[in-house]
């Protein structure tokens, strides 16, 4: 049996699915019983909870060869670290109380730091947390930036006919696709051949600047002279929040944005064949856009 939280979610559901097509039980864990219905329909089990409730995690980790474990968060949360801080004990305490000795943890490219790289703090405290725990194996995935982050910019082409954000149009950044993280903790989960505390990082196909992604863009919709906008940190942050974000979140991102600018929020690997992905961006979006 192997437990995945997150199952409806964009690494998870693969996780889920791959692992039952490798013959693995699988417990998949998400908020939403309606959501889940899916894969329990596929021979999956399920349990519906929410991720800070410490017990129905331990519940679920139980019996459990290896657990696959993220921070899924709410974008209008008022305190952001304390939400995440929330759901980050509560997962510590499951793998306590379950005894699960084998646990995969997605994290993210900057999350050695403390401070100055926005909401990838709440991974960094996370990281320290699963870390002090005693006698388990922790895989810690740390990714770069998902190319779904970047589909909101569809609606902003739509209604504003541009991309814009508070990245600088020429920085290149370790971007990677979902499945790509996913199929990388599935060859974990399926090996578990990982002793100690180890970190991997996963840095996607190749690094992509915001620039060439709107070009990219821009080609795939028959718009070859979208333009990409750098905002001020602050307009960056306003336009966050108008879309729903809190001003916390909606800062934190900000943040994020000038680290990577100032070239802190980075790989410490740097590029190489054990950290480079197959999907590319143009792949990407070739399949979202159609």
């Amino acid at each position: 049996m192997i437990t995945v939280m997150g199952a409806t979610g964009h690494t998870g559901k693969r996780i889920v699915e791959q692992l039952l097509q490798a013959g693995e039980r699988v417990r998949a864990l998400g908020r939403s019983a309606e959501r889940l219905a899916e894969l329990q329909r596929a021979g999956v089990e399920v349990l519906a909870g929410e991720p800070n409730d410490a017990a129905y995690l331990a519940e679920a980790f139980r019996g459990a060869k290896a657990v696959y474990t993220l921070l899924p968060y709410d974008p209008s949360v008022a305190d952001y670290m304390a939400q995440q801080a929330a759901v980050g004990e509560a997962v510590v305490q499951a793998i306590r109380d379950s005894g699960v000795r084998r646990v995969v943890a997605l994290s993210s490219v900057g999350a050695e730091l403390a401070s100055g790289n926005g909401p990838i703090a709440s991974m960094h405290e996370q990281e320290l947390r699963l870390r002090d725990l005693p006698g388990i194996d922790l895989l810690i995935l740390r990714a770069g930036a998902f190319f779904e982050n970047l589909l909101p910019a569809l609606y902003m082409i739509e209604e504003h006919g541009l991309v814009a954000d508070g990245v600088g149009p020429d920085v290149p950044v370790p971007m990677i696709a979902s499945k790509d993280i996913a199929d990388a903790a599935i060859a974990a989960l399926l090996a578990r051949d990982w002793q100690g505390v180890q970190v991997r990082e996963l840095l996607g196909q190749r690094d992509i600047s915001y620039a060439e992604c709107t070009r990219i863009l821009g080609e795939r919709l028959g718009r070859p002279e979208l333009p990409y906008v750098q905002l001020p940190y602050e307009e960056m942050a306003g336009g966050l929040q108008e879309a729903g974000f809190s001003a916390d979140l909606a800062g934190r991102y900000a943040e994020l944005a000038r680290g990577i600018n100032e070239g802190t929020v980075k790989s410490l690997e740097g590029r190489r064949p054990g950290n480079t992905t197959a999907t590319s961006f143009e792949d990407f979006v070739a399949e979202v856009v159609g």
